[in-house]
């Protein structure tokens, strides 16, 4: 019966104990007493800790020595992987693992560097054999190092993790083949070379191995030595001075995302393209605006070039914040370098798509058309040069009702006020609001007309104008028929009532109006100009007139006479006949009524022939633009003076460029300042008589 006890003991009894590989001994199980209640076991580790064999760590290095280099030989292991992992984990668990990792390193490293010489002796004329060699060497790295992390993967995720400054194996293995390898400056010129060789020969039809260049590309990637390999061996020069061009020149995105990514890759990479980058631009927009054989078309050219740059900025070089300010600072400087012309050609251009009969855009298209010419526009320095032109051409669209939209001018005006400040668009704003109370003032006119005894069967439109804030034109006197002079001494008086102490003076030059006349074919209208106007009257009371005697009747200037009969006896709308027949006017010709004249519409306009800005002219605009200037500088020194009392010449200009909006040369005259009366003149011109 004891016996029988002792082996149900045993039965219920079942310890298991092992000894790990840190000599800690470790047991489990339940034990069961003599009523067979269970009992947990409490074991307790070693007191002091089991020490390694003198010879164990010497012993287990040259195990793992002996397996790696069986590895990097393509030999078959003598031990089994998993002794050897056991193998690293034992030694990392006795703090062994900085002399391990130190002497893995080295093992390594020596196998890499004894792989250079078979390139470096490679003959030279086998280039595509050198380039599969170079393949096959990365491939057996690869796999030799993914082997070796394997084993030593304990290490790897113990003690080089713990240290963030230590490379991890794979990343070791990388530095060593790169360092070692592909930075040799003879391998790495070969290797590019071959590969660029390969990639040529594809391009002229030739059958190539993809796949190997694809791997060798691959190869230079992973080593992150892409990019410093090519900018290397072939000089920035050759890249950006002849490539960026080529690329910029033929709007080739992918190409340019592709270099920016490669110099992006390098360092000091990207520097060096914002400079060509910048330079490109100054050079190509220099060309835009310095040749004055393209003026012309400078300003569609300029808004295309910064589209263009805007795309290669936004798509291709990542909206960087850099590239983008460069480009500003390119604009600007190229622009500045042609002083006036710019200012001038943008507000002539703002003109041409403000006029009325530009069809080529809706209200949409012309905002943004607007947007984009206030880009070019804040480049400009001398924007004072540019409201001169714009101011004469918004006159004339204002005044002879040629605006294409007033929501478009007031747009403009907007963007104008935005940019420059109200003080900028303050006579700008006095133009529309002259010709808002022009409508007012005709309300008033025509009722005041109404009430007269004798109306006049012509009717009378008068555009008020502030002299301060319209263009300057000549006064030209001409001979206007007895009933519209007695129509303007009506609304004189009329006007002279209601503002007592104001000077009228009436610029006929911008006048026309509308007469009805009488063709074999039926009855038409004719929308002249006044100087048309006077010269149709004219044939009322004769038949057929000279040059001569008709610029003594109307006493209109030669040369505008001149253009006023070729506009009515050579243009497309020939209501008078001109005897000889011929495009330009001589002083014997003479003119007689058109009484056969056609036309399928009723009301004809017949427009002026526009005599083309001269040279002069510009240069008066120019010189008035740099009068006000010279306002400007000396109310800008006045102000300095009377704040600092006391300034060096060198702080005064100093402080003219700050206050300045405009360039403005080192050497100027100081002069002593007048006292100025200012006084408020009105100009009154008559766009309209109907007849």
């Amino acid at each position: 019966m004891a016996e029988d006890i002792r082996q149900d003991k045993k039965a219920n009894f079942s310890a298991l104990t092992e000894h790990n590989n840190n000599g800690v001994t470790k047991t489990s199980g339940l034990a069961s007493n003599k009523t067979g209640a269970s009992k947990k076991l409490v074991i307790k580790n070693f007191k002091d800790r089991p020490k390694l064999a003198d010879n164990y760590t010497e012993d287990t290095w040259l195990k793992l020595r002996d397996a790696v280099g069986a590895i990097q030989n393509s030999t078959s292991i003598k031990y089994n992987l998993e002794e050897l992992y056991q193998a690293v984990e034992n030694l990392c668990s006795y703090k062994v693992s900085p002399t391990l990792y130190k002497q893995l390193r080295q093992v390594c490293e020596d196998h890499v560097q004894a792989q250079l010489h078979q390139f470096r002796e490679y003959p030279l004329h086998c280039v595509l054999s050198f380039l599969k060699r170079m393949n096959r060497c990365w491939q057996d790295h690869c796999r030799q190092t993914i082997m070796i992390r394997s084993i030593f993967l304990f290490l790897d995720r113990t003690y080089v993790l713990q240290n963030s400054l230590l490379p991890s194996i794979w990343d070791t293995g990388l530095e060593l083949f790169r360092n070692h390898i592909v930075s040799d400056g003879a391998v790495q010129k070969r290797t590019v070379d071959g590969i660029l060789e390969q990639i040529e020969r594809e391009r002229n039809g030739e059958t190539v191995d993809r796949s190997l260049l694809r791997s060798l590309l691959g190869m230079l990637s992973d080593l992150q030595v892409i990019g410093q390999c090519f900018i290397r061996l072939y000089s920035v020069r050759r890249i950006l001075l002849d490539g960026l061009s080529i690329l910029l020149d033929g709007n080739r995105v992918m190409e340019l995302a592709l270099l920016y990514q490669l110099f992006s890759k390098v360092k000091g990479g990207l520097p060096t393209l914002l400079q060509h980058w910048r330079d490109y631009i100054k050079s190509f927009g220099g060309e835009i605006v310095g040749t004055p054989e393209k003026d012309k078309d400078m300003v569609q050219d300029l808004l295309d070039f910064k589209d263009k740059m805007d795309n290669v900025a936004q798509g291709c070089f990542n909206r960087n914040e850099s590239f983008i300010n460069a480009m500003k600072e390119a604009f600007e400087a190229f622009i500045n370098n042609r002083p006036n012309k710019p200012a001038e050609l943008i507000a002539k251009y703002v003109d041409c798509k403000l006029r009325a009969g530009n069809k080529e855009a809706t209200e949409e298209e012309m905002e943004r058309i607007l947007d984009k010419i206030m880009i070019i526009f804040r480049f400009i320095h001398g924007k004072d040069v540019f409201e001169a032109f714009y101011k004469k051409d918004l006159a004339k669209r204002l005044l002879v009702g040629k605006s294409a939209s007033v929501d478009a001018e007031k747009s403009m005006l907007s963007k104008l006020k935005h940019e420059c400040g109200a003080a900028f668009t303050s006579k700008l704003e006095g133009m529309f609001k002259d010709m808002e109370l022009s409508k007012d003032v005709m309300i008033q006119f025509k009722q005041y007309t109404q009430n007269q005894s004798e109306p006049s069967h012509l009717e009378l439109t008068v555009n008020i104008l502030t002299m301060g804030y319209w263009p300057s034109y000549t006064p030209m006197e001409v001979h206007l028929p007895p009933e519209m002079v007695k129509l303007q001494e009506v609304f004189k008086l009329f006007y002279l009532g209601k503002h007592s102490g104001r000077k009228l003076q009436w610029q006929p030059t911008l006048g026309h109006a509308v007469l009805k006349t009488e063709f074999k074919e039926g009855k038409k209208e004719l929308q002249v100009s006044l100087f048309q106007t006077l010269v149709l009257l004219m044939f009322n009371e004769g038949e057929e007139f000279s040059m001569e005697e008709i610029k003594s009747a109307t006493g209109i200037e030669e040369g505008e006479l001149r253009r006023t009969l070729q506009s009515l006896a050579c243009g497309k709308a020939r209501v008078l006949n001109k005897s000889p027949r011929g495009k330009d006017i001589e002083d014997g010709d003479r003119f007689n009524f058109n009484n056969d004249f056609r036309h399928k519409l009723f009301r004809i306009k017949i427009n002026q022939i526009q005599m083309k800005e001269t040279i002069e002219e510009q240069v008066s605009t120019t010189e008035r633009v740099f009068q006000d200037r010279q306002y400007q500088i000396d109310a800008a020194v006045v102000r300095i003076m009377k704040m600092r009392k006391t300034l060096g010449h060198n702080l005064l200009v100093s402080e003219l460029y700050n206050q300045l909006k405009f360039p403005v040369k080192v050497l100027f005259h100081f002069h002593t300042l007048p006292h100025f009366i200012s006084f408020t003149f009105v100009i009154f011109s008559y766009p309209e008589i109907v007849t």
